[in-house]
């Protein structure tokens, strides 16, 4: 049951994704990945906050199909390294060092800082629920 909702979550996350890549493209142009990094941030974020609620020593128990859902289902459809990947050798290759070193930066730094941020906010949310102080 378990490939089933990887697989749901899958579909959903990757439809989530294509719309808001499209949506980033429309409103802020294509000469920046800006829907990538966007995408990349909120998924670092959700897979850690959520991680964090429901892990080892939870907060909220969940079945282990709602965490494979969320994680590698939803997260994993939603995230888009290999995109990331791709964009930032096309900067390099059209001759586009800067925003590519740009795009690398902002997406290591501000992706790692989202995940950071959702392991902060499950641990603080964990305090106010009774549960256990996970350590980073």
């Amino acid at each position: 049951m378990a490939y089933l909702w990887v697989a749901i979550g899958g579909a959903l996350g990757t439809m989530a994704r294509f719309w808001l890549a499209n949506t980033m493209a429309v409103l802020t142009g294509a000469e920046f990945p800006w829907g990538t990094l966007i995408i990349n941030i909120l998924g670092s974020f959700v897979i850690s906050f959520f991680g964090m609620l429901t892990g080892t020593a939870p907060r909220f128990a969940v079945s282990y199909d709602t965490r494979v859902f969320v994680t590698v289902g939803l997260c994993g459809g939603f995230t888009t390294f290999s995109s990331f990947s791709l964009q930032t050798i096309e900067l390099l290759r059209t001759g586009q060092a800067g925003r590519a070193g740009i795009y690398i930066a902002a997406s290591v730094i501000l992706c790692l800082a989202a995940c950071a941020l959702g392991f902060w906010l499950a641990t603080v949310l964990g305090n106010h629920t009774g549960g256990s102080r996970p350590a980073l």
